[in-house]
């Protein structure tokens, strides 16, 4: 494991201290309070988990993958139930080889969210992580109503040594988006990065913005793999699950960017999110630091949630170094 991802997840687990004490605490108490595993142990289980943000799908899943492995290994004792819940939770979470596809071909993504979330940051420190790994970045500035937005993104593209297109308040998000995808066909950029103004998902013209957005990429580079990132603050807890839903009705989500894990009590919701929407988390950050936002890994993720370690950390689906 290498030093800068051995960083993140000291980070990530310390990160996560409030969200642990949430949940750990409770389980740690169903486990030694309860003498046999019986309906009270898994519904005391269950309101645990739905309390900690987990979500009502992502708990009836896990328990009922519980109840079906203690039937199966025939246990009988509530203490040797704890692995096998962190075990089903990792399983919730993983995330498939093939998310990181738009890393190996010419790709268009496109990142969207409401407004505060992280959305400029999170496209500012996706490009420099490209750019380091090779690839040939470019950015749209298609936020366009932020007043700074174009400005902020500037200073991200800067810092990443990578070009930019539009930015400036008052044009038409469309408009730049024609001129960016031209742009990257024309000098066969590997990913164009779209960043996206802060659309409240009850606003329908803004909505139907985002379709057309869409519909122009899909016109003008119809032969780009497309990824369509939400960025959610994990401190909204279902609020997020909320965004992600309104989102999807718009537009086909491919993952998401999950920020500001840095000292939230809600961090179960990374496990609801991915459950009921069937969308990965792909990303994972957890400070203000291009280093502070890295690939979703969900061996990680529940050892730091649960305070496990299983010696797995940096080892699973992903190569750390770059993205």
């Amino acid at each position: 494991m290498t030093e800068e991802k051995k960083g993140f997840f000291a980070r990530l687990r310390e990160g996560l201290s409030k969200t642990r004490a949430n949940i750990v605490g409770g389980i740690e108490s169903v486990f030694s309070g309860f003498s046999a595993i019986d309906e009270d142990f898994y519904e005391e289980l269950e309101e645990i988990l739905i309390m900690g943000d987990i979500g009502v799908n992502a708990t009836t899943q896990i328990v009922e993958r519980l109840k079906k492995q203690v039937k199966e290994l025939h246990i009988k004792e509530p203490s040797r139930c704890k692995q096998l819940l962190v075990d089903s939770i990792k399983d919730q979470m993983k995330v498939e080889e093939t998310a990181y596809d738009f890393e190996k071909k010419q790709s268009v993504i496109m990142v969207i969210g409401v407004n505060g979330v992280g959305k400029t940051t999170s496209v500012g420190k996706l490009a420099g992580k490209l750019k380091d790994g090779g690839r040939k970045v470019l950015i749209a500035a298609a936020d366009t109503f932020r007043a700074a937005a174009g400005d902020q993104l500037a200073e991200w593209a800067r810092r990443a040594d990578v070009p930019m297109i539009g930015g400036n308040e008052g044009a038409d998000p469309a408009s730049v988006v024609f001129d960016a995808v031209n742009a990257a066909r024309a000098r066969n950029v590997d990913v164009l990065l779209i960043d996206t103004a802060g659309r409240l998902h009850n606003k329908k013209n803004l909505m139907e913005e985002l379709r057309k957005m869409n519909r122009i990429i899909d016109r003008e580079f119809p032969d780009a793999h497309r990824e369509n990132l939400i960025v959610l603050d994990a401190t909204t807890g279902q609020n997020a699950l909320v965004q992600a839903r309104e989102f999807g009705e718009v537009a086909n989500l491919t993952g998401i960017v999950l920020t500001k894990m840095d000292g939230t009590a809600k961090g179960g919701i990374a496990v609801a999110i991915q459950s009921e929407l069937n969308v990965p988390v792909k990303y994972i950050g957890v400070g203000e630091t291009i280093e502070d936002l890295q690939k979703f890994n969900p061996d990680e993720f529940v050892n730091a949630l649960f305070d496990v370690n299983d010696g797995k950390e940096g080892n699973t689906n992903v190569d750390t170094g770059q993205i």
